[in-house]
């Protein structure tokens, strides 16, 4: 039921980024209570190789007060597939493509919200044009080896705690290490 709405459920509220749904649930005891779930566009995020580097940014937000480090990435547009929008953040990003792409995983990273995130492999990328960006984004790219790459996602100012867990692992692993290695860049 984690992502998924019960048949009476009803949108409450629909906002910019955010719809708060609302249902009644009958209790064990019988009474019911209202419970509600918030639900969101899916979003993309992707590791991108160019030979033995990874594509990391240092991002700036007008919401968040300080800079942080993120894999190129953003939300689903009016109804895309992910790939798709991988793709597309990619190139208006970092300004490259690749023709050499892999879902790695896809989370849902709150129990009480509808939202999956995706994340791809982009093995062999290729500089295409100059990144766009948004105008509520200020990016750098860094190109970035294996190793500063696990280092750097274990910092508090990396902005995808669930992915820094499951990278964690590779940094005192070497068979974890060495098969992360060959996802990420297909050797």
């Amino acid at each position: 039921m984690q992502n998924e709405l019960p048949e009476n459920a009803k949108m409450v509220f629909k906002g910019e980024l955010f719809e708060v749904w609302q249902w009644e649930q009958k209790m064990y005891d019988g009474s019911t209570h209202i419970f509600e779930r918030l639900k969101r566009t899916d979003t993309v995020q992707i590791i991108a190789t160019i030979g033995e580097k990874i594509i990391l940014q240092t991002e700036e937000q007008p919401d968040r007060p300080k800079a942080f480090l993120s894999l190129p990435g953003g939300r689903c547009d009016g109804g895309e597939v992910p790939l798709v929008s991988a793709k597309r953040e990619l190139l208006e990003e970092a300004g490259y493509i690749s023709d050499n792409w892999m879902l790695w995983q896809k989370v849902c990273p709150y129990r009480k919200i509808i939202w999956d995130v995706h994340t791809f492999i982009a093995r062999d990328c290729v500089y295409k044009q100059p990144p766009h960006v948004d105008a509520g984004e200020r990016i750098t790219a860094h190109h970035v080896s294996f190793d500063e790459f696990l280092k750097l996602s274990q910092e508090s100012r990396f902005r995808d705690k669930s992915l820094a867990a499951l990278l964690l692992p590779a940094r005192f692993d070497e068979i974890f290490r060495g098969e992360l290695h060959k996802t990420f860049f297909g050797k």
